[in-house]
């Protein structure tokens, strides 16, 4: 009975080292990035914008302020580098798959073409969306938004002019890094 007991005990001891002591619960951690907008070219523009990722998809919310209102494009490009008082430093949209721009989800369109949307009387906008297209520190250069850009610009998204959708100067940035 005592060899039996102390066998019970190794085997728990052993799957306990193997777990690193944890339950598995199946529930997947998520991971989040929250990154401050910073103005630029003397626009007034400030905010934050948070990165999310739980069960393969990842939920991306900007909230800013300082906008003049009406209707506002954000963009993911190529690098986390706000260094510039134009935000050139960030490069152009990131686009990995070497895609047209255009609208998300319809047709051809970078990886980085969030979007567009309105700014209230006060100057204050908010956008939100959820994909499964990006990942957060996975490795993959197709999908991991770390080390890349994010850019709300001056006016609105045409979703047809290549490869900015004329979008105007960039009047906020940040840095995607944990």
């Amino acid at each position: 009975m005592k060899k039996i007991f102390l066998s019970a005990c190794a085997l728990a001891v052993l799957v306990a080292c193997k777990s690193g002591g944890k339950q598995d619960s199946g529930v997947t951690p998520s991971k989040t990035i929250k990154v401050g907008l910073a103005q630029k070219l003397d626009s007034g523009v400030s905010g934050e914008a948070t990165f999310t990722e739980k069960d393969g998809k990842v939920t991306f919310t900007a909230t800013m302020s300082g906008l003049k209102p009406g209707i506002h494009a954000i963009h993911i490009h190529e690098k986390a580098d706000c260094s510039t008082n134009d935000a050139s430093s960030a490069g152009g949209h990131w686009n990995p798959l070497k895609k047209k721009h255009g609208k998300w989800g319809e047709g051809e369109y970078h990886k980085g073409d969030i979007g567009n949307f309105p700014a209230d009387q006060d100057g204050n906008g908010t956008i939100t969306m959820t994909t499964s297209e990006w990942c957060i520190g996975c490795g993959d250069p197709a999908k991991d938004i770390v080390g890349k850009g994010l850019i709300v610009h001056e006016k609105a998204d045409d979703f047809v002019t290549q490869p900015t959708g004329d979008a105007g100067g960039r009047i906020a940035c940040a840095g995607i890094i944990k």
